[in-house]
């Protein structure tokens, strides 16, 4: 009996294990708020330019809104396509803020796969201490050569920030 209950509660360690792991490798999901058609395609998924929301996992109360082009037709219907750099970002309060543990200065907070091999949409929160404000950019990088495009916008926290 004491053997069951020795190798029931390792599964259980194991399986929290492996949920604990899951939830620190794997980085936060974009929550598709919205999307326009912007060309139609007669085959496969028209181009669109689509609206995610990101909270931001380490800051309570603070989600980013990112608009974007979305290739369509048939290569963005099989996942080849790849999507433009062109992006904007504006992140908002959306409950009262409060920052889980001490902040990098500047940190990724969301990486996005945009083409099957080599193009990603990053998110990079920078902390402004003296304003005391939390600054977000969105910019698309590629392996070979990224894209200056980018979009910036900051969210005022009005009490000190604590940086790493």
């Amino acid at each position: 009996m004491q053997t069951h209950t020795r190798s029931s509660f390792l599964a259980r360690a194991a399986l929290s294990g492996l949920v604990l792991a899951a939830v620190v490798i794997w980085p936060a999901r974009a929550e598709t708020i919205g999307e326009v058609s912007t060309v139609f395609k007669l085959i496969g998924p028209n181009h669109k330019i689509v609206v995610e929301a990101y909270d931001d996992p380490l800051v309570e109360g603070v989600t980013c809104y990112v608009s974007r082009a979305k290739t369509g037709g048939i290569s963005g219907a099989v996942g080849l396509a790849t999507d433009k750099s062109d992006a904007s970002i504006a992140c908002r309060q959306v409950g009262e803020i409060r920052i889980k543990e001490p902040l990098p200065q500047q940190d990724e907070v969301f990486s996005e796969r945009l083409s099957i091999l080599f193009k990603r949409l990053r998110i990079v929160r920078v902390v402004d201490v003296k304003r005391q404000s939390l600054v977000y950019m969105t910019y698309s990088e590629q392996l070979i050569e990224g894209s200056p495009k980018n979009s910036v916008t900051a969210v005022p926290v009005g009490k000190p920030i604590p940086v790493k």
